[in-house]
C-alpha cells in the first residue's frame, strides 16, 4: 500500500522548535500535526491563515505618542462631531 504522504525537511531555531514543542504538546499535538494544521489553513484561505504583528514605524509611533498626549491634555480642542471640527478649521482660515 503506498502513502500519500512526504518527509519534509527544514531548519528553525533550536529555542523556537523546543518552545513550539512544548506549546503544541500541551494543546495534545505533535510539532507535524501543527504544521500540517497550518498548511492546510493556509491553502484553505489561499494565504496567511493569520495577521502577522507589524511594528510601527517612527511616523506611526510619533502619531500615537501625540494622541496620548493630547488624550491627556485638558485644554486640547475636542469636538463632538465632524460638523464641529470643520467648522473650527473655517473659523481659522
Amino acid at each position: 500500500m503506498q502513502s500519500n504522504t512526504v518527509n519534509i525537511s527544514m531548519r528553525m531555531d533550536a529555542k523556537v522548535k523546543e518552545q513550539a514543542e512544548m506549546l503544541f504538546s500541551e494543546l495534545g499535538l505533535t510539532l507535524t500535526a501543527a504544521v500540517n494544521m497550518f498548511l492546510r489553513q493556509a491553502v484553505y484561505e489561499a494565504g496567511l491563515p493569520f495577521t502577522p504583528n507589524r511594528r510601527p514605524n517612527a511616523a506611526t509611533l510619533a502619531a500615537i505618542e501625540e494622541s496620548e498626549r493630547l488624550l491627556n491634555d485638558p485644554g486640547a480642542k475636542r469636538f463632538s462631531n465632524y460638523d464641529e471640527l470643520m467648522a473650527d478649521l473655517n473659523d481659522e482660515v
